[in-house]
């Protein structure tokens, strides 16, 4: 039997920045039961760069090793999985900006329907919120009593 590092298999993603979404996968695959895998005591960075929010700056993330028995069978998964996550990326929206707007790469008349209905729909929230505090807050037999 050859034994593999996680680590090793992470570093042959066609795209490492889904390493994080593979590695979850791979431990599904190990819970139940497609894939042969152990965790071992050690960690190992994730090729993934992440960035933080309003930030520029980008990091890494450390996740526990794990060994797996490399089969034939794991290599199809392997082939299937790396194929799904190389090709499936959603394409990632383009933030709405003066810039993407006049490039036409972002279409003015849907961001104005979209904001509307978002708009629409966080007043409704709101009425609905109003309305039920509204009747809920007759004869609950709570008074405030005055400092004196």
């Amino acid at each position: 039997m050859a034994y593999v590092r996680l680590s090793e298999q992470v570093h042959k993603l066609s795209n490492p920045q889904r390493s994080d979404t593979f590695i979850k996968l791979f431990q599904e695959a190990v819970r139940s039961g497609k894939i042969d895998g152990a965790y071992l005591p050690e960690r190992f960075t994730m090729p993934k760069q992440f960035t933080r929010r309003g930030s520029d700056d980008t990091y890494q993330k450390d996740t526990r090793e794990m060994i797996f028995d490399h089969t034939p069978a794991f290599d199809e998964w392997f082939e299937e999985t790396n194929r799904e996550l190389a090709a499936a990326r959603r394409t990632s929206t383009i933030k709405p900006s003066v810039e993407a707007i006049e490039s036409g790469l972002v279409d003015f008349k849907d961001l104005v329907a979209q904001t509307r209905q978002k708009m629409q729909a966080s007043y409704e929230k709101g009425q609905a919120l109003g309305n039920s505090r509204k009747g809920a807050g007759q004869g609950s037999g709570t008074k405030r009593k005055d400092k004196k």
